[in-house]
């Protein structure tokens, strides 16, 4: 049975950390905690679980504060979680499996990670991060913010989910990083161009955010899953500045880089459907539903997009039409994707009602 040291960079994390050290403690053999500036009960709390606890002065850099929780581990391998992410039950047994059965020629486990739950408790959202890392390999972090790991050797997939839980609102920590690093005149590299303009644009700085996404697209060098990203909130951007011809384009440009996903064709279809462009918009949305769910792809999923968005949205749009009778069955299509949604129900209902 190989050996887990849980590496963890907290700060002011007394709303979630027991939350999250209560679904994983009992599952790794050390646990370490990086404390930054916590102003409340958070070392505290951590101290119920483990001794092993260190003061780290924030630096405004992620990487760098992960990299020493890293140089604190004694184990074979190293997990690293954030305190609003949980191990649900159906995956701690997941996970005590593959402790119990992972040989040691294993350099990194990659595991799904949930952006939260739906009301029927169903993933919003998935990607996945690679969360489990031989400690002798030594792989290092990079990025102030957004860091990522460096990291090769064996590789495997595993379909243990890591939850993630927030509490807290946007801040504008992420962004104030960024915009402090201009400001002492270091570049952004091309990935960290694509974060900040997503930063931009999150807290409604869209011109600005147009700028970094373009020359995000304009590079080479980055991952496909945020060229398709890009594209999708480039979009958005343009949307908001109501410069519709550019919004449009800018989803189709995704074409550029990969086959249609799922999720450019249901931006595709919102925008028809929002110009009342209703056929147009049923073609985009059929499309998604033709789109096999890439199961083991490392960028985003949003799954809804395979089939209960599209599938409700194509409903909303013969019911436009005036064709009532499509529209009924593609809201029972809705009701099988999610059995217990309430507004696929009420849409049943309603269509029956006017029939």
């Amino acid at each position: 049975m190989i050996t887990i040291s849980l590496c963890m960079i907290v700060r002011d994390e007394e709303e979630t950390l027991a939350r999250c050290l209560n679904s994983i403690y009992d599952l790794v053999d050390e646990i370490i905690i990086v404390d930054t500036g916590s102003a409340d009960e958070t070392k505290k709390i951590a101290s119920n679980y483990t001794s092993k606890i260190y003061d780290f002065e924030w630096l405004d850099d992620f990487s760098v504060a992960r990299n020493y929780s890293f140089s604190k581990a004694n184990m074979e391998y190293i997990l690293w979680l954030d305190a609003d992410d949980i191990i649900l039950e159906k995956d701690r047994e997941k996970f005590e499996q593959l402790k119990n059965k992972m040989t040691y020629d294993i350099d990194v486990v990659m595991m799904k990670y949930d952006l939260g739950v739906s009301a029927d408790g169903m993933p919003i959202c998935t990607f996945f991060r690679e969360r489990l890392l031989k400690r002798s390999k030594q792989f290092k972090w990079y990025d102030p913010v957004h860091e990522y790991l460096d990291f090769s050797g064996k590789i495997i997939n595993s379909d243990i989910c890591i939850t993630h839980k927030k509490t807290k609102s946007r801040s504008r920590r992420n962004l104030n990083i960024f915009k402090k690093r201009l400001l002492e005149g270091k570049e952004l590299s091309s990935r960290q161009q694509f974060y900040y303009a997503r930063e931009l644009y999150h807290h409604g700085e869209y011109d600005e955010s147009i700028t970094y996404f373009s020359k995000f697209l304009d590079t080479e060098n980055g991952y496909l899953s945020n060229y398709i990203d890009a594209c999708i909130d480039l979009s958005k951007c343009y949307l908001r500045k109501k410069e519709t011809k550019l919004a449009l384009r800018t989803l189709y440009r995704s074409f550029e880089y990969d086959t249609p996903r799922a999720e450019i064709c249901c931006e595709i279809g919102s925008f028809f459907k929002f110009n009342k462009e209703y056929n147009k918009a049923i073609y985009w949305y059929k499309l998604a539903t033709t789109i096999i769910k890439p199961e083991h792809r490392w960028g985003s999923i949003t799954h809804d997009c395979y089939d209960y968005i599209p599938y409700m949205e194509i409903c909303a749009c013969y019911y436009r039409l005036g064709n009532i009778e499509k529209a009924i069955i593609y809201s029972y299509k809705a009701a099988e994707a999610k059995p217990n949604d309430q507004k696929a129900q009420h849409n049943i209902s309603f269509l029956k009602s006017i029939k």
